[in-house]
């Protein structure tokens, strides 16, 4: 009998995991795939808009590409779970498959940050990353503040990997000498895990004049007068950058699956408390930050779950691995390998920053295009 799979979400995670079902089980599962986008993005590839590099339409991978064997692709959006019995409802029908996998990574909550709305801006979303773009070619010089606004957030190196680009950007323009760049984090260092990658990423900002204070919050922002609104103080600026405040999507909190603001796995298989519930990437729970190799990683060990459930043997995956790479601007790029399960605990160490990784990050991509749509 075929065992139906319904993976709810295409990001890393859903798409690696749809691939792996489909060439593990060929003939044993039917996969259904939905994700209410129409097409795939990388969350680098966002850098890339918000720099100029590519434009909007050409870091987008159609999901109608997608030829891997076995899955059907439906550009539908989840209304509804109900996890005791697998019953999915989305806006185009409902769905009782055999076996749910929860991919639906996070959600931004930007009404969270009072002000940050009306005036500030992210780069989180593509066109958040336009809006950022079209600002930044208007901007004359000032006070830049790059702050995060809550923990966790979707990969850890991504604001400092933004304010070493813009400091290359405003180099380029002539106004890096009249303008203040200062990020603020809630962490005690960039990278927590890797305090070699925590170490190179400070230094960059340090010989570049970058201002960087550790565990303080931005609580909100007043628009009007421009200022930013610490515990105990007030700072001004005059372009205001945030991370959002991260949320588990509603629909799962609605579920019952998210009691606790993420959803609750077994790490060594991901099952959720509900049989035949799966949860991988980012609206998971699991201790390991959110990023897109972390939720890769998390698909291979639901995968050898479930081909164990199908075939009745079969042994697991450790999880808990990704890599990094890091844009330290002036072309320069430093990669980090991270085991969390490592014999001994967590390992990160730093290769580079060195022009050599440029060809291996764009090869990182082009496999998983390749892997995943064919292209």
């Amino acid at each position: 009998m075929t065992t139906n799979v319904m993976i709810l979400g295409a990001g890393f995670g859903g798409l690696e995991l749809a691939s792996l079902l489909s060439e593990r089980l060929a003939g044993d599962v039917d996969i259904t795939l939905v994700d209410q986008r129409d097409a795939f993005v990388f969350g680098f590839s966002k850098l890339e808009v918000l720099f100029g590099r590519r434009t909007a339409e050409q870091v987008k991978v159609p999901y109608r590409t997608m030829r891997t064997p076995g899955v059907e692709f439906r550009q539908e959006r989840v209304l509804a779970l109900d996890p005791a019995t697998r019953h999915v409802v989305t806006d185009a029908g409902a769905y009782d498959p055999d076996v749910v996998v929860v991919a639906l990574g996070a959600d931004y909550d930007v009404a969270a940050t009072p002000g940050f709305i009306d005036g500030g801006f992210e780069y989180y979303t593509v066109a958040g990353a336009e809006r950022l773009r079209d600002e930044l070619e208007a901007f004359r010089g000032g006070r830049v503040m790059l702050a995060v606004l809550s923990i966790p957030f979707k990969c850890p190196p991504a604001p400092y990997e933004a304010i070493l680009l813009l400091h290359d950007r405003l180099v380029g323009r002539g106004i890096r000498d009249v303008t203040d760049l200062h990020v603020v984090t809630p962490q005690p260092a960039p990278i927590p895990v890797s305090p070699q990658a925590s170490a190179a990423l400070e230094r960059a900002m340090g010989e570049r004049g970058i201002e960087y204070t550790t565990r303080r919050r931005v609580y909100g922002i007043d628009p009007g007068t421009r200022v930013a609104r610490f515990k105990d103080h007030d700072e001004p600026f005059d372009l205001f950058i945030g991370i959002p405040v991260h949320k588990v999507p509603g629909v799962l909190s609605d579920a019952g699956l998210a009691d606790d603001g993420w959803v609750a796995v077994d790490p060594s298989t991901m099952r959720t408390g509900f049989p035949g519930v799966y949860a991988i990437g980012d609206c998971t729970e699991t201790g390991i930050p959110k990023a897109g190799t972390f939720a890769e990683s998390a698909a291979h060990v639901a995968a050898d779950d479930i081909v164990r459930t199908v075939r009745g043997s079969g042994g697991l995956a450790p999880g808990g691995t990704g890599l990094c790479y890091l844009e330290f601007g002036s072309g320069q790029i430093g990669r980090v390998d991270v085991d969390f399960y490592a014999e001994g605990g967590p390992t990160a160490p730093l290769l580079g920053p060195s022009s050599d990784y440029v060809a291996e990050k764009a090869e990182f991509g082009a496999s998983r295009r390749a892997r995943w749509f064919g292209a």
